[in-house]
């Protein structure tokens, strides 16, 4: 049977192919440019193409570069994707020498890499984020150390502590998302360029080279590996999924904070819509929109590792450009998230008075005064624990403080421990106090002053470890992006 069919098939032209032009040109032209260049100046270098070769072909790429509007550019079908366009583009300039820039490369290594240059970028930028956020947390818990609130358990009051305390508590884990993001970029740091197909090639190629002008730390040794591996996926979106995760169960609280019954949580009114029908009601909605955005970040997370789920330890599509180009929503919706909790959460005020209200309405320093048994009347914690139990019911079954309950307190005393005790008046008073009852909390990590200032100085080390560690990444790259375009503009015969 003869086949007359041309490619490419028109419903596989309109739906994979222009949306895949479309994507390359956006996300990944730039960085294909940089990979050209690079390869090209490593080919010099190591003699595999003649000096004379490579500047013609360097001028020709720095002529397309920069006469070649790459916004109007629309998929014809005439090339299969960019990459043959801008290899057309320098054959029809150069004949046959144009093929020369593809010696000792696949479409494999060269995808792989401009995937990983393109992710490199926006986890960078997602970690400064997070980076900034965790600041915000630390300054904002800093001004917050001394201020009491309602820890809350099984969405029941259950003791005092302090707003910085809780920061804290949620700063901890902002701070090792962002280093398991930062251990994230690792494998993004490794350059693919020089696998080619599968097992690099009989050419004597510079990895290491190309890697050094392209920004990367050092080369992904295997060869198989560079082209079938996809951790680098896999654990990225991992690592942006987790602090969606951690931070949406702030927000969580933050939602139950503020409502009415509650009201432990000020929203400031610049964060704050009134309803269009209830004039009473102000909406706290910035909250609901980073529970969504969240969770839109999370589900596309989750979207990418389970495209690579059941995939072939290969090169393959499954992992390649419009898979790319789909997770930098993840990304975007992150960074949403990032952005509006760093604002959100320093404009928010805790308020006192309820605060004060719920404590003596729901006895949450009670748990003190069992202890304070246990170190004053030598009782035993469980009889303590019984003390305070019976106390508890009867302050809270007569809706009086706390602080208001000597006379029940006496009396539970006495039915359980079978003496009078010898705790005063006095001595009751402040067993039962809030600020007291964070100020005896003095342990590694507790609420006290000193054990908050403590962990803020190593919340402080390991900031401006993630800051040194993004910042040695970083520099790396634009000093081999030097690097590259000294080389590249020496090559063209400039310098």
């Amino acid at each position: 049977m003869t086949d007359t069919t041309t490619f490419p098939d028109p419903t596989y032209r309109d739906t994979v192919l222009a949306p895949l032009f479309e994507g390359v040109k956006t996300h990944f032209a730039a960085h294909m440019d940089a990979i050209n260049r690079a390869h090209l100046v490593m080919l010099v270098e190591t003699g595999i193409l003649s000096h004379e070769d490579g500047r013609a072909i360097a001028r020709t790429l720095a002529d397309i570069d920069a006469g070649f509007d790459r916004k109007a550019a629309v998929y014809t079908g005439e090339h299969e994707d960019w990459f043959f366009l801008v290899e057309a583009e320098l054959r029809a300039r150069l004949g046959d020498l144009g093929g020369a820039l593809h010696t000792a490369r696949s479409r494999n290594d060269m995808d792989h890499t401009m995937f990983k240059m393109a992710l490199r970028s926006r986890a960078e930028d997602a970690l400064a984020r997070m980076i900034t956020l965790a600041q915000a947390m630390l300054t904002k818990a800093r001004s917050e150390r001394d201020t009491l609130i309602v820890a809350y358990t099984h969405g029941q009051p259950a003791q005092p502590s302090t707003f910085g305390h809780y920061l804290a508590a949620m700063l901890e884990v902002l701070l090792a998302d962002a280093k398991r993001l930062d251990a994230a970029i690792a494998p993004l740091d490794l350059s693919p360029m020089g696998a080619a197909a599968i097992t690099t090639s009989g050419f004597p190629i510079d990895r290491d080279r190309v890697a050094d002008l392209l920004g990367f730390q050092s080369i992904r040794l295997n060869s198989y590996g560079c082209i079938a591996s996809v951790d680098y996926i896999t654990g990225l979106y991992s690592a942006l999924k987790l602090p969606m995760i951690h931070l949406g169960r702030v927000v969580q609280d933050m939602a139950f904070w503020t409502a009415f019954e509650v009201g432990q949580l000020y929203v400031p009114n610049s964060l704050v819509q009134i309803s269009s029908i209830m004039p009473q009601k102000r909406n706290p909605v910035p909250i609901e929109h980073l529970r969504h955005l969240a969770s839109m970040a999370a589900g596309r997370c989750d979207a990418m590792i389970n495209a690579m789920h059941n995939t072939p330890f290969t090169d393959m599509n499954d992992s390649e450009g419009e898979v790319q180009q789909a997770g930098y929503g993840a990304f975007e919706h992150a960074t949403r998230v990032l952005d509006l909790l760093a604002a959100f959460l320093p404009a928010c005020s805790i308020n006192a008075d309820r605060v004060a209200r719920t404590t003596d309405a729901a006895c949450i320093t009670i748990t003190e005064l069992a202890d304070t048994l246990v170190r004053d009347e030598g009782l035993t914690f469980r009889q303590a624990h019984e003390i305070a139990a019976l106390t508890a019911r009867a302050v809270i079954a007569a809706e009086t403080p706390l602080r208001d309950g000597f006379g029940s307190f006496r009396a539970a005393f006495h039915e359980v421990a079978g003496r009078p005790a010898t705790l005063s008046d006095a001595a009751f008073a402040t067993a039962v106090d809030a600020r007291s009852f964070v100020a005896r909390r003095d342990r590694p990590g507790g609420p006290a002053p000193a054990a908050l200032d403590a962990a803020f100085d190593e919340y402080t080390m390991k900031i401006n470890t993630l800051r040194d560690s993004a910042a040695v990444r970083l520099a790396r790259r634009s000093e081999a992006a030097a690097r590259l375009s000294s080389a590249f503009e020496d090559l063209r015969g400039l310098k």
